[in-house]
């Protein structure tokens, strides 16, 4: 975690455009002294549930009780009701609010969310979910807010999530709600920060496949979007398959594959026959020799896509 000063949409934008797309970045606006005086509210939603493309972002938003007309002042509501122009708007006067208003993100990357989802011990993307806003709660706490009432949009049924977060913030008032972000102003802020830093690190996203694209040829990342779509048809390596923009986990990004990879079938291998001692090992082609050792790496498909070899073969 780390605390920056974004006092703007051009500020955040730099601080992305500096970031690996491949790994998480969680960064906390600069705390308000009143938020480590006074007994605060603190609201959580996220952005990019849904999309097969780009991160999704969990924010969070927090002021003094007593401050909270503030919020409704600054017509803070459901991110989704609101245009890209009027988030952006409310976005910049959340900051100029900065000494009355914190907040927080978690941006986690594509490679992540599908890494968990198909890992071997099942980690659900509703896990995932309630492990960021768990992140956000403490990060807060850790910097000294003072949180009296936390307010969470729901992953699940609200009533089994608000009682896991009970268990583990037993001194805080906490609610879960659905559509948390439409009825609480401070679950609207963390709603706007978060959906505001997804578009934003959309439209910074360097690949580095080597492609030279715009934000506005790839679409929302819906998949229903007519671009998004063709996206994936026209981007799928037929051997590596697509760039880490893509969530490879969802089934739109599989059925893509189906009609673009090349087929692999794998045969039984006989474990009592042993190869010929001239065999070259299958994993040697994804590895880097160093010319001055014989010390090997793992080649940068798998460093960039955070895999690691577990067993010997």
């Amino acid at each position: 975690m780390e605390t920056t000063q974004i006092t703007s949409l051009q500020t955040l934008n730099n601080f992305l455009s500096e970031r690996d797309n491949n790994e998480n970045v969680f960064f906390i606006s600069d705390i308000p002294e009143v938020c480590k005086e006074y007994p605060c509210v603190l609201g959580i939603d996220e952005a990019g549930r849904g999309p097969v493309l780009g991160p999704m972002v969990y924010g969070t938003a927090f002021c003094p009780i007593n401050e909270s007309t503030l919020l409704v002042d600054l017509e803070c509501a459901d991110s989704k009701a609101l245009t890209e122009e009027k988030r952006d708007n409310i976005f910049e006067k959340l900051c100029n609010a900065s000494n009355k208003i914190g907040w927080a993100v978690e941006v986690i990357a594509p490679n992540t969310i599908c890494n968990s989802m198909l890992s071997r011990s099942k980690y659900s993307l509703n896990q995932v979910s309630m492990d960021a806003a768990i992140g956000l709660i403490r990060a807060a706490v850790n910097c000294g807010v003072k949180i009296e009432h936390v307010y969470v949009d729901t992953v699940g049924p609200p009533e089994k999530y608000q009682a896991y977060l009970k268990s583990i913030f037993p001194k805080l008032k906490i609610k879960v709600a659905k559509k948390a972000d439409s009825t609480y102003p401070i679950v609207s802020a963390a709603s706007i920060c978060a959906k505001v830093t997804r578009d934003h690190a959309l439209q910074v996203w360097k690949f580095q496949e080597g492609l030279e694209l715009s934000h506005k040829e790839f679409g929302s990342g819906y998949p229903g979007d007519p671009l998004t779509k063709k996206f994936l048809v026209d981007n799928c390596d037929p051997v590596f398959g697509f760039p880490q923009l893509v969530r490879f986990s969802w089934s739109t990004a599989s059925k893509a594959l189906e009609n673009t990879a090349y087929h692999v079938e794998w045969e039984d291998v006989d474990e009592e026959t042993t190869p010929p001692a001239n065999t070259t090992s299958i994993t040697s082609f994804f590895q880097m020799t160093n010319n001055k050792s014989t010390t090997k790496t793992e080649h940068s498909f798998f460093t960039q896509r955070g895999l690691s070899r577990k067993v010997e073969l």
